[in-house]
């Protein structure tokens, strides 16, 4: 009996044990991470010139049409304004099945401005920030698309490779609009990825989210003079919030709910005519989610006939939780170990012990988190929500995470933006780019691992599931960030 027979039926008898030490690279594998080493540094200021940008949710202009244009540039067939949202686009090569999708995200959070530096300050008081990493997500999404591209090429592999801009992940829904208007109908798999603190791959879910703004309006006066003849908007806001905050007591334990005012009125003088809060509310169920979401209606309504005012609500985002695919989740995992983590240099490790200083107490991990890659993580339910949610109750989906900021580092935060716009984001992406490339390609020789998945799909979906959005058939909320 061979050495090599030994292994092979260790990992048969052994599930995982076949992903404790990938194989080696094959020439192809090589070829591809060598054509992403080539281009690193082209990417990093493609990445770097989105993070300037730092364009919102259904306002990234310019950051969509950087990377479309990229991607036309290497000879992707082009759609533009799909599914009624000016930013978002698909892109194409080759033809015929198997289609396999890779995403890209592009949009910044508002309030977050942030250099490139390892102390707060912002570059514009109040301005934008890729406070998620999705400059970083959308670049690396394209190198990877054009390094399978090549591949493909140069392999003479059939099929379909299909990228899908998305923009206004934070908050607007960007994906779900695309998959209701039936964008995703023919892909058996979509790979993904998302910047984070670590190198791992999820096989777990996330939180549902419902979001909207409740608008209340009521009759302005002379608060001191004349109050009696006012009807204050702003106490509808604050009659509601008191009741959502007393419903949390109400609700199942891992119910998130959370809110900002956002117009209360313009001088404490005059009783406010209109008023708005903008409330999210998330769980990892979408059916509790949505009880709870009726509740929180509810108390506006209740609000506004306390308060004799009155109140309308824009829904404007609902995404779905993720429906975990272990089948992909197990072939990235793979990819990803054998691809490796980020190693810093000396002026890189100066910059990442500075910043750490900032972060609170205990939340900093050693720095040579960012070398290692994780195991499979499987199970429970992270505490984020993301559009990539809708699309994978309707493809079979895997994403990981790449060390893109500094170890310990939150989301959302202007650390993130700081890390996110120089070398150690740079790094972070390209693993998650060369991760994606070597997936996509093993996919594309692997008819019975994409049946694999797509049965999968289906057994958790349960059977009779079909998809509805809270959305219904409302347009893109394309002013929601405004």
């Amino acid at each position: 009996m061979t050495r090599s027979f030994r292994v092979a039926m260790l990992a048969l008898l052994l599930p995982g044990a076949a992903f404790a030490q990938p194989a080696p690279l094959s020439a192809a594998q090589r070829t591809i991470l060598a054509a992403l080493d080539a281009q690193a540094t082209r990417y990093a200021a493609i990445a770097r010139e989105i993070w300037q940008f730092a364009e919102v949710g259904y306002q990234e202009t310019r950051s969509s049409a950087l990377l479309a244009s990229t991607l036309e540039a290497a000879g992707f067939r082009m759609t533009r304004g799909v599914a009624g949202e000016p930013t978002a686009f698909t892109a194409e090569f080759g033809s015929g099945s198997p289609v396999l999708a890779i995403i890209g995200e592009f949009d910044a959070l508002p309030g977050l401005s942030q250099d490139s530096v390892p102390m707060q300050r912002a570059i514009t008081v109040g301005g934008a920030g890729h406070g998620c990493g999705h400059n970083l997500f959308g670049t690396a999404s394209v190198a990877a698309a054009i390094a399978v591209k090549e591949w493909m090429v140069a392999n003479k592999v059939t099929g379909t490779l299909r990228f899908y801009g998305t923009p206004a992940e934070e908050g607007g829904s960007g994906k779900v609009y695309m998959v209701r208007d039936g964008l995703f109908r023919d892909v058996d798999a979509v790979v993904s990825w998302h910047p984070a603190d670590r190198n791992q791959v999820s096989a777990s879910t996330t939180l549902a989210n419902i979001t909207g703004k409740f608008r209340f309006r009521g009759v302005s006066s002379h608060a001191a003079a004349a109050p009696e003849r006012g009807r204050s908007a702003l106490d509808g806001v604050e009659a509601m919030d008191m009741m959502v905050n007393m419903l949390r007591e109400h609700v199942p334990s891992d119910t998130r709910i959370h809110y900002v005012i956002t117009n209360g009125g313009r001088a404490p003088n005059v009783v406010p005519d209109f008023a708005e809060v903008y409330y999210y509310a998330r769980h990892s169920n979408m059916a509790v989610l949505q009880d709870v979401w009726d509740r929180i209606v509810a108390a506006s309504k209740g609000a506004a006939m306390g308060t004799g005012t009155t109140v309308e609500l824009e829904v404007t985002g609902a995404v779905y939780n993720v429906l975990a695919n272990e089948t992909l989740a197990r072939v990235q995992q793979r990819n990803l170990e054998r691809v490796g983590g980020v190693t810093y240099t000396a002026a890189e490790r100066a910059f990442a012990e500075q910043l750490q200083r900032s972060l609170m107490p205990g939340t900093a991990l050693p720095l040579e988190e960012a070398a290692k890659v994780h195991p499979l993580r499987e199970g429970g339910s992270g505490g984020a929500s993301t559009d990539m949610g809708d699309v994978s109750w309707v493809v079979p989906t895997v994403q990981l995470s790449a060390a893109t900021w500094v170890p310990g580092v939150a989301a959302h935060s202007w650390q993130a933006v700081s890390t996110g716009g120089g070398s150690i984001g740079a790094k972070g992406m390209m693993v998650a780019a060369k991760t994606i490339a070597l997936t996509t390609a093993e996919l594309f020789g692997d008819r019975a691992t994409l049946q694999a998945a797509r049965a999968e799909l289906e057994r958790r979906r349960g059977a009779g599931w079909r998809y509805a959005t809270a959305l219904g058939t409302r347009a893109p909320a394309l002013d929601y960030r405004k």
